[in-house]
This record gives structure tokens, sequence and C-alpha cells, in this order.
């Protein structure tokens, strides 16, 4: 079994807090790990009919009969359940009630998220990090692999087909999921719309151009945005705010929190293919972002991750902001360092006037070494990013 870095935060929240909320995408490993981390607690599934209907129709009885020490999984398929929950919550006055997961957002939804304000600890899991990984699993010399093969915990413990796995996660995800969140008359559309989001990976976000080359409306196109998110398979990079007197970009990154999924998007059938695709350096920018932010959400942190650019083009592909200090990160895909690849560091160095060596250079080879204009981490040490800040 493989072992959740977020398992250790879950469990201390569980004792603060009368009810943990615990989100993330699809077989993401949430079950597994609220089941390992609470072996005792009573399980209880509503993805279950019987369950289902048990909590939609007597939702009193319901938790009357799972009153304490309870994990109710895929929680959000009974959205009327929760302001019942409020009640039990506040009567009781215990912390270590309930455990909540769910594979969309469901905290977006107003009434949900007015029943759990100030009752709920809130967690994302998300696909599994590199540092989480067997080190049997991917060779540190080729990253194509693993870029390919995506995060899915499945895809790691069984030996399964990354191209029939996907096929089957998106077929689910349009013909179930999607199903439960909105109404969309057509599925074919929408799953054209979803490539071509695969195909914009790490551009700023065009809502008028995504939505022309669908055949669908600007507001569609920016609600289908939306349920990706908060199905958790894509994440929009904010930009920075902070101007040194330029005039800045103002519209977010898209990008995919899993690479392998983008892969299957993009059509790519082998590891091989990636290597002269016309996205590699984009897929390579999203995997790093994801295990940033990966690295952040697996401790119970909100992700504190950024882009800037000026409308001139000079750009940080990565900005982790601390309040008091901000680290500008670079992303490249070769696996040979050049003078170039230091170029957006440097220029952001001159303008915060900070010390150059507050600056990560991330790449596809493997060094991890001092240099003038920044460190040099190779890309399966993102962690130690956070390390050294």
């Amino acid at each position: 079994m493989i072992k959740r870095i977020l398992k250790n935060k879950l469990v201390a929240l569980s004792r603060q807090f009368p009810v943990v909320t615990l989100t993330g995408p699809r077989q993401s490993g949430k079950t597994t790990l609220v089941k390992e981390a609470f072996p005792d607690w009573t399980y209880i599934s509503l993805e279950e009919l019987d369950n289902r209907e048990f909590a939609d129709h007597d939702p009193r009885g319901f938790l009357s009969t799972y009153s304490q020490k309870v994990v109710i999984d895929e929680a959000q398929r009974v959205p009327s359940l929760f302001s019942y929950l409020q009640g039990v919550v506040d009567r009781n006055k215990r912390t270590g009630q309930y455990i909540l997961t769910g594979s969309q957002n469901f905290l977006l939804h107003e009434r949900i998220s007015q029943s759990l304000a100030g009752r709920t600890a809130v967690l994302k899991l998300l696909p599994l990090s590199m540092e989480e990984l067997p080190q049997k699993n991917f060779s540190r010399r080729n990253f194509y692999p693993l870029l390919f093969r995506g995060f899915y915990p499945r895809l790691h413990t069984k030996q399964v087909s990354p191209t029939d796995w996907y096929r089957s996660y998106v077929q689910t995800y349009l013909e179930r999921d999607l199903r439960l969140i909105k109404n969309i008359p057509d599925l074919g559309l929408f799953q054209k719309f979803v490539r071509l989001c695969a195909g914009r990976i790490g551009q700023i976000l065009n809502l008028s151009s995504l939505a022309q080359d669908t055949g669908i409306s600007p507001n569609t196109a920016r609600s289908w945005i939306s349920l990706l998110e908060s199905s958790f398979l894509v994440f929009l990079l904010q930009p920075h705010f902070r101007n040194f007197n330029k005039r800045l970009i103002k519209m977010p990154k898209l990008y995919f929190y899993d690479s392998g999924l983008a892969c299957y998007l993009l059509g790519i059938e082998t590891p091989e293919q990636i290597q002269t695709h016309f996205i590699k350096g984009s897929l390579f920018e999203s995997l790093i972002i994801s295990e940033l932010i990966k690295y952040r959400n697996h401790r119970g942190l909100e992700a504190n991750c950024y882009y800037w650019r000026d409308k001139v083009g000079h750009e940080i592909d990565c900005l982790l902001d601390f309040g008091d200090r901000q680290i500008p990160i670079e992303i490249k895909s070769g696996e040979t360092i050049t003078s170039g690849f230091f170029d957006g560091l440097n220029y952001w160095n001159h303008l915060a006037g900070v010390d150059p060596r507050q600056g990560f250079l991330i790449y596809a080879g493997l060094k991890n070494e001092g240099r003038s204009l920044g460190r040099v981490i190779s890309w399966d040490k993102v962690q130690e990013i956070f390390n050294k800040k």
C-alpha cells in the first residue's frame, strides 16, 4: 500500500473539528486513505443505492443510525443531508464525528457550504505526488514514461494500460459524474471541449477562442471550465499581482492536475510520442506545477502558486508567494542547461532586487547545483524547493 502524506494531517484535524471534509478527483485514493486512517470508524458509501435512498428519504433516521465516528463517502450525492448534519454536529458538540468525502468540490454548493461553515476542516487529496511514488515505479533518467502514465494510484498498484484506464475514466466521468453535476445535452461536444482544453495546457485561458473552436458560447465555455475545476481535472493558475510599475497579464493559465490524463486526451499513445510532441514543454510544466501544488495540499496547506507575466512577454513560470517573500521558479523541459534557461529569473531578480539564489530552475536533467543566477533542481526533486526556501 502506498503511504499518503495527507494521512497525518487528516487524523490530526479529526481531533480538532467535528467534521473533516476530504475532496479530490475520482480515483485519487480518498476511500483507501480514510479506511486506512480510521479503521475502527463506520464506513458508509452514498454511491450505493440503498444507502443513498435511506439518507435522502429519512435523513434524521440515517444520521441517528450513523451518529458517531462515521465516514460518509461521496457525501455530495445527497445534498439535503447536510442541513440535518448541521443540527447533529451542533447538538453533540464533539470533535471527530464525521469524515465526508467527495469527488466534486461540493463546498461550492451554497446550501452545503452554509451548513458546514465553521464546522469542518477541508482537505484535498490529489493523485500521487512523486515523493509518494515507490522509487521502482520510475527512472530518474527518463521522465517520459511517468509523464505518460500519470499519477492515479491504480496505475501504480495494478498492471493496467494507461490508455485503457484513462479511456474508462473519461467515459465514467462523462456518462455518470457529469450528469450528476449539470445537465449537458451534448456530451460529445463537451468531450471535444475537454480535448481542446488539453491542447491549450500551459496557455493563458482564452474563453472566446476555446468557445469558438468548440462551437459553443463563451458563457457555456466559462461554465464548462468551472465544471472541470470542481471535478479536480483542471486548475487555473492565477497571475501574481506584483507589478513593478509594469502592465501585467491578468488572465489565468490552464493546467491539468494529471499529465497522464492530458496525454490521453491529446491522443498520445506511447511515452516516446511525447518527446517530439508540440506540447512536450507545456506537459512538463504542468507536471512540475502540479507537484508544487500537491506538496502544499497534501500537507493541508493552500496552494500558493502563481505565474507572473508582463505585457512585453517577460515571464516567471511559477511564483511561490509566502507573504513576506516570493520565490521565482523557471521550468524547462530540456535536459541540458543553457544560459537562456535563466533569462526569466535574471529579469525577475533585477526587478525585485533580490538575491538570485532565492530563485530556482527546474529542468529535465539530473543535476542539483547552485548557480550564480539561481539554484538548479532536477525534475524529480521538486519538494526540495520547500526545504531550501
